[in-house]
């Protein structure tokens, strides 16, 4: 009854934001196991029937969504972290869809944003459970006859590789935790290598600020941030939104 309106600016709009906050309360909040299985369910009825809320425009909702997967792809339950890798695999595979089988550019780099982040956020991140997550999807991809012969199964694999280099650059940061010049020299090295990639680089850049805080190190923070702001700008121009 309200698919028009749901869909009206591609999804980005105040009704879905309602309905989708629904959804990830869900997420956010420790539900039992069987709820948290019909909850996977209904996101991916959500994704496969109003899929430009994800892939267009705004990069907010499948950004949340991401985060939240995630952090179940960590979880202490197997059934869990399989029923949370396929969702994230299905996300990125209907993404690669709505492209025409071209590319899942917005889900690749919201996942790898998200990882970012829940390093931060979230302890044991990385470790065994969450590899075996990323082997899951690795296998999801890989098993999928109907874009085996399409770049997707390598994408999907490049995807978690690059997961695994954020995830050993961290460990390398946890090593020198107790040496604030070291470690932020790491985040500084982290955040140089996506250069290319403006919402990871200033993903990076706000952490640095964050260790610089933590530590008083005020001005250090502040040039973090003013970095963040020239790249905002510089994103900005060269989309011709000022």
């Amino acid at each position: 009854n309200f698919k028009n309106q749901l869909l009206a600016d591609h999804g980005h709009n105040p009704l879905m934001k309602k309905v989708f906050d629904v959804y990830l309360c869900f997420l956010q909040k420790n539900q039992s196991e069987t709820a948290l299985k019909n909850v996977f369910i209904a996101l991916r009825a959500l994704i496969f029937k109003f899929p430009s809320t994800f892939y267009e425009g705004r990069a907010d909702m499948c950004s949340s969504l991401c985060y939240e997967i995630l952090k179940y792809c960590n979880s202490k339950l197997s059934s869990i972290r399989t029923e949370a890798s396929q969702l994230l695999y299905f996300l990125m595979r209907n993404n690669f869809d709505y492209t025409g089988k071209k590319s899942f550019v917005r889900t690749h780099l919201q996942v790898i944003i998200s990882v970012s982040q829940l390093i931060a956020d979230v302890v044991g991140i990385g470790g065994t459970r969450f590899q075996q997550s990323l082997s899951i999807i690795n296998t999801c991809a890989n098993n999928d006859r109907i874009i085996k012969h399409t770049t997707f199964p390598s994408d999907v694999k490049d995807l978690t590789k690059r997961i695994r280099t954020v995830l050993m650059a961290t460990a390398q940061m946890k090593e020198h935790e107790n040496d604030p010049e070291m470690l932020v020299d790491l985040q500084y090295s982290l955040a140089k290598s996506y250069a290319s990639t403006p919402e990871l680089r200033k993903t990076w850049l706000d952490s640095m600020a964050r260790i610089h805080v933590k530590n008083g190190d005020l001005s250090e923070a502040a040039m973090c941030y003013v970095h963040v702001a020239a790249l905002v700008a510089e994103y900005l121009t060269r989309k011709g939104m000022i």
